[in-house]
């Protein structure tokens, strides 16, 4: 029996390709009780995109510095509670006095990437702003937000994307380990 064969007697869809992976990935399970639960998990496009060789562990190293001052600087957009919001007067107005040091740091950190990469106007800057930021899919930055909200076709983003990661790699003084 062949794989497809196989595959069609489970019943099982082969996974497709890279570019056309979706962001989120459906889990049904059922809980203790019985009742069936679906989850809703994100898919982490730069270990996809690790796994499959399109990024080398460099860039991957430096698209993680970036995230992760993306998130203490507290840029990205999940949704938060914070019982200490609900005493002041304003919410949702922030003043230089609400961030720590640390996400003051961070910010400047984001920003001096951002001006490495051509500032957050350019292609490789919105690119990584949105797609390891705020981690949106690849295929979703190309087609809704583009560069200055031109859509952008899904290979040219990918094109942007790991020349982007390239100079974050330079910037963040990551060298490469194992020579291709």
């Amino acid at each position: 029996m062949t794989p497809k064969q196989k595959r069609k007697a489970r019943g099982s869809k082969p996974s497709p390709p890279a570019g056309q992976r979706r962001t989120t990935r459906t889990v049904t399970e059922f809980d203790p009780n019985g009742i069936e639960v679906t989850h809703h998990r994100t898919v982490d496009t730069l270990g996809l995109m690790l796994r499959s060789g399109a990024i080398t562990p460099a860039m991957h190293d430096a698209a993680r510095d970036f995230q992760a001052a993306f998130t203490i600087a507290c840029f990205d957009s999940m949704p938060r509670s914070n019982l200490m919001l609900m005493a002041r007067p304003a919410p949702g107005r922030y003043r230089p006095a609400d961030f720590t040091d640390t996400q003051i740091a961070a910010r400047e950190r984001v920003a001096k990437a951002l001006d490495a990469l051509g500032g957050h106007g350019s292609p490789a800057g919105s690119c990584v702003w949105h797609v390891v930021g705020m981690q949106t899919s690849i295929r979703e930055w190309a087609l809704r937000r583009g560069w200055s909200g031109r859509p952008v076709r899904q290979e040219s983003a990918q094109g942007i994307l790991l020349a982007a990661l390239g100079v974050l790699m330079k910037h963040y003084g990551i060298r490469e380990t194992d020579p291709r």
